[in-house]
């Protein structure tokens, strides 16, 4: 019989503790950076929740009070509305422009990528360059969309678009639309490019037409690739502040204040940063469950990669 080196059992644990603390070194960066910027944020607004946090003097703790008092704030409970009103009518807007680019975009064609950098261009822009830019462009005397249909004379007068709330919503969802539909097109673009050709080739075979084919391969394939486009889609929405600050200030008549703008204004605005605290950490609960409620309802069926 050959004798085990003692050694040997030793070195080899040695060198798993190596590799444990290589692993550990690697991931450091991103602990702390998630520490620094998610969880001390975090925990601080929580603890800010739970106080009378004026600007300046000093914090007094009240437990839940401020939480009770969200109950009874119905300019809350109506930026909240609309909030959701908005999530969804943008997110069906997006995806609607976004999943036909990705079909056009997803196969090799002549031009293909000077046609997926142009739809991808104008995501690069930043939310507050994008609606600064279409500020200008919705003026109603130096902008452009007025004073053009006015001298195509596609109407009798130059139009203010912000001035009602129908035209000022419908003209945020066409720059969110323009902004983000390129972020989301790429994403459906993967997920359409790691559906096995071989599968539609089959189906073709079989008989299939097109419509079956999308229903019963693309989709069903593409459920991960969806549930990533809703859940980024639905998230940024419900956080939308930048377009309806500085395009719409929240008007007409405070008819566009969202959540995060409701919270902004009771945080830096009136001073309440207690009160804003606690309005941030129920939105936050909010985002987690429908976060929650997507996955659950766009997860895999039993046995689908």
């Amino acid at each position: 019989m050959t004798a085990i080196n003692p050694a040997l059992p030793r070195r080899r644990a040695s060198y798993l503790k190596l590799g444990q603390l290589a692993g550990l070194l690697y991931v450091a960066p991103a602990v702390a950076l998630v520490l620094v910027f998610f969880i001390v944020p975090l925990g601080m607004t929580a603890w800010m929740s739970l106080h009378n946090w004026p600007l300046m003097g000093v914090p007094r703790f009240i437990g839940l009070a401020n939480y009770f008092a969200i109950e009874n704030d119905s300019r809350f409970w109506g930026a909240l509305g609309f909030t959701f009103y908005y999530t969804m009518i943008v997110t069906i807007a997006i995806f609607a422009v976004a999943f036909p680019l990705a079909l056009f975009i997803e196969r090799p064609r002549a031009g293909v990528g000077l046609y997926r950098t142009a739809f991808f261009m104008p995501v690069v822009v930043g939310f507050a360059s994008a609606s600064l830019l279409w500020s200008w462009l919705l003026n109603v005397d130096a902008g452009l969309f007025s004073p053009a249909a006015y001298a195509l004379g596609l109407t009798e007068k130059k139009v203010n678009l912000l001035a009602t709330f129908q035209p000022a919503f419908w003209s945020i969802i066409a720059m969110v639309v323009w902004k983000v539909a390129g972020f989301t097109m790429i994403i459906l673009m993967s997920g359409l490019q790691s559906i096995p050709g071989e599968l539609h080739e089959a189906a073709k075979i079989d008989g299939a037409n097109p419509i079956a084919r999308f229903c019963h391969i693309t989709l069903p394939l593409m459920r991960r690739s969806l549930a990533l486009a809703l859940i980024l889609s639905v998230s940024g929405s419900i956080l939308a502040f930048d377009q309806f600050y500085i395009i719409l200030r929240g008007g007409p008549s405070n008819q566009t204040l969202t959540a995060v703008y409701w919270i902004f204004n009771q945080s830096f605005v009136s001073f309440k940063l207690g009160y804003g605290a606690a309005l941030s950490m129920v939105l936050l609960v909010i985002l987690v469950v429908l976060s929650l409620v997507q996955l659950r309802v766009l997860r895999n069926p039993e046995g689908v990669e």
